[in-house]
């Protein structure tokens, strides 16, 4: 590994590039904030995916990609006057000092989850912090990864399941309510009217079971967000087997059964 040193100057050098960069490359000066948001989006998923595979190589190279953006962003800024990487690095180093008054003040807290049971609290008393204890969650998070955070944030105010067990008890209920409003949409309604109101409660059900599970993820300590795309990354493997076993026999996906699609499916379970 590098020393502090090293560190410095890897640093430093990049400060150099990105500067290098805006001034003499064509693309590099054309960008601003808007045109790189989706780039930086994008860099992050990568990075996400290389997190959940647990690829040391890709984690390191994506985050370069990210950090790259981090600095392009603030040498932006600095260009308009507005802030410059340093502003960015001692806003963050004032902002975790104020967070951590167990490491930094004579507040005590042995555990993890002793700090996180008063984060909340801290962040709104931060001069630029969160007004309301949800207000730190952003809008534009996705909806699953968004749901869990504003149920771990309520957690660390109090607001929870005393027994994580009871949670279950939620989930059938949802999932009863859902299933009722279904039974209404497909059943019992009967004008146009009445099947776009139907739908809509199945909708809004269907969010509430979708929710409730989050919850029980939560609380079982297991990341939905993860355990959904593992379930994906699976389903891609098995279902691109039964794909390649069908093109080995010359036949196209669309003719084959059900049957024939089922035995190779269970066969690729088999297999990992």
């Amino acid at each position: 590994m590098h020393t502090r040193q090293e560190k410095m100057e890897a640093f430093g050098r990049l400060l150099d590039v990105m500067d290098d960069l805006r001034e003499k490359c064509p693309w590099d000066r054309k960008q601003t904030n808007e045109s790189l948001r989706a780039n930086t989006i994008e860099e992050t998923y990568e990075l996400c995916d290389a997190l959940l595979k647990n690829d040391n190589a890709n984690i390191c190279k994506e985050l370069g990609d990210v950090l790259l953006h981090i600095v392009f962003y603030s040498k932006i800024g600095e260009e308009k006057n507005a802030f410059d990487v340093a502003d960015v690095c001692n806003h963050l180093c004032d902002k975790l000092i104020f967070r951590h008054p167990h490491v930094y003040g004579d507040v005590k807290a042995e555990t993890a989850s002793d700090v996180k049971r008063t984060w909340e609290q801290i962040k709104t008393k931060e001069k630029d912090g969160n007004k309301t204890v949800l207000a730190g969650v952003p809008d534009a998070l996705p909806s699953l990864i968004k749901a869990y955070r504003i149920q771990d944030k309520a957690r660390n105010v109090g607001f929870d399941w005393e027994e994580r067990r009871d949670v279950w008890k939620k989930v059938k209920e949802e999932i009863t309510e859902f299933e009722e409003e279904m039974d209404a949409l497909y059943n019992k309604a009967e004008t146009e009217e009445e099947k776009a109101v139907a739908k809509q409660h199945a909708t809004e059900e269907f969010g509430d079971v979708m929710f409730s599970l989050i919850n029980a993820a939560r609380l079982y300590k297991i990341n939905p967000d993860n355990a959904l795309e593992h379930t994906n990354q699976k389903f891609i493997k098995r279902f691109n087997y039964v794909e390649a076993k069908a093109k080995e026999k010359g036949l196209d996906l669309k003719d084959l059964t059900l049957e024939q699609m089922d035995a190779w499916w269970n066969k690729a379970k088999t297999m990992n």
